[in-house]
């Protein structure tokens, strides 16, 4: 979400990209390798005919395996194309998602599994969490974005879940065009609620004060979402009451300008492909565990049980986009759920296509904004959090080491533009305290 709030200059003067030759726009493409010469844009259930560059989400039987890129005349080259690709590169994903479904189709072979019948577990998760559905609040904050928010909703009334409800915040308006569109366009379909005070956390907290369902599910307006997003979703819940929060998969939803490849090369919101779970009884082998939260999730995909997130108190209102701290209230969200003893899980079927920022200073300010958030929230999780300080100070050293040598290889592998994201990242991350500290000030003034 774009919010209002304080212009907080970024330290990007002396940050240049050299230049570089001319940049070919990919289209983005949804496949599965179950449904043969079958293009579908993100976040929409309509057949296409891309031609050209595409960078397409490749599934099995609706399971994301991984993304890969081709350039093809037209459709029936491209999926030749994409098809010889997944082979070549998810072959392991592919193996592992036949591998889950047990010894009759693990037995198989692998190297051709497109026609064989394939995730059996994840189809009768799904096939419950329809069946036994509980009621989703999704929230969705916006600010002066009502082209793109109108997009989002329509995503997200073509949801396959048969219970959930649509709140829209409305943050600190210049205008009342969202509030138009919703009213005009959509009706009782959609609810239509406004926040005053900027900033991405208190408009989430005034979705949460509104929200009916069990479940609160949380994107952005920059979105579009996928049909089954909300089953996966409730599927993930379902399977552990311990789980507390289960954040998805998240895409991009185009690739037009240089800038937005930038952020996709650079890691974008991507984590993975293979679902996990994370909770202090049962802690990975990260020596910064569980302040880490950014490896768990990202703010435009994510969901708590409703009655947990009301029980924290919400979000931390002196975090999030719009207020000095710029960030970190997802991050703040998911670390305070597993120190309450509750599970986190990753669900990549849960999926979720973002637009990235289009021009080459929104992306430096996104970065700086993103390293300004981590700080912010680790600043905030000792805030609400003290008694976990301790735990931070003992396991700062091998963090620290843990860090340099990942950034190291990332320097290493990374072009120009990579290194300099991460360059601004780290501007940012030296920010996140004092911005966290100003916004708590001018909260407290408010």
């Amino acid at each position: 979400m774009n919010a209002a709030g304080p212009r907080i200059p970024t330290p990007d003067a002396a940050v240049s990209v050299p230049a570089a030759p001319p940049y070919t726009p990919a289209r983005i493409v949804d496949i599965d390798l179950a449904e043969p010469g079958d293009f579908r844009p993100p976040g929409s259930l309509d057949l296409i005919r891309p031609q050209g560059r595409v960078m397409a989400l490749v599934r099995l039987h609706g399971h994301p395996l991984g993304m890969v890129s081709t350039t093809g005349a037209g459709p029936v080259e491209l999926w030749q194309s994409l098809a010889n690709a997944a082979h070549r590169d998810l072959t392991t994903s592919v193996a592992q998602h036949l591998t889950a479904d047990g010894p009759s189709t693990a037995s198989r072979d692998a190297s051709l599994p497109w026609d064989e019948p394939a995730g059996l577990r994840c189809q009768a998760a799904r096939l419950r969490a329809l069946r036994e559905a509980t009621d989703i609040s999704v929230i969705v904050a916006t600010h002066n974005r009502p082209e793109q928010l109108r997009q989002c909703l329509d995503s997200l009334l073509q949801m396959e879940y048969p219970r959930f409800e649509v709140i829209v915040v409305d943050n600190a308006p210049a205008n009342g065009a969202t509030e138009q569109l919703v009213h005009e366009v959509y009706g009782r379909r959609v609810r239509y609620v406004r926040e005053p005070a900027a900033g991405l956390a208190r408009a989430h907290n005034r979705g949460l004060a509104a929200a009916r369902g069990r479940i609160a599910a949380f994107t952005d307006d920059d979105t579009l979402v996928d049909s089954r997003w909300l089953t996966e979703l409730a599927a993930a819940f379902s399977s552990d009451p311990r789980i507390g929060c289960v954040t998805g998969l998240i895409v991009p939803a185009e690739l037009q300008t240089r800038a937005q490849a930038a952020l996709e090369r650079h890691g974008g919101f991507a984590k993975g492909y293979t679902p996990r779970t994370w909770s202090l009884d049962n802690p990975p082998a990260d020596p910064l565990f569980p302040f880490t939260a950014g490896r768990f999730g990202s703010g435009a995909n994510m969901a708590f049980r409703t009655d947990l997130l009301h029980a924290m108190g919400g979000f931390d209102p002196a975090t999030g986009t719009g207020t000095p701290a710029r960030g970190g209230d997802d991050l703040l969200a998911f670390f305070r759920v597993l120190v309450g003893g509750h599970t986190l899980a990753y669900q990549p079927g849960a999926i979720v296509w973002h637009r990235h920022h289009r021009t080459e200073d929104a992306l430096k300010t996104q970065a700086f904004g993103y390293g300004a958030g981590l700080g912010a929230y680790l600043t905030g999780a000792l805030a609400n959090e003290p008694r976990m300080l301790p735990a931070l100070l003992r396991r700062l050293p091998g963090g620290i080491q843990y860090a340099a040598a990942k950034a190291r290889g990332r320097k290493e592998a990374g072009d120009g533009w990579s290194r300099r994201l991460a360059v601004l990242e780290m501007k940012g991350l030296l920010y996140g305290p004092l911005g966290y500290l100003r916004s708590r000030a001018s909260g407290r003034s408010s």
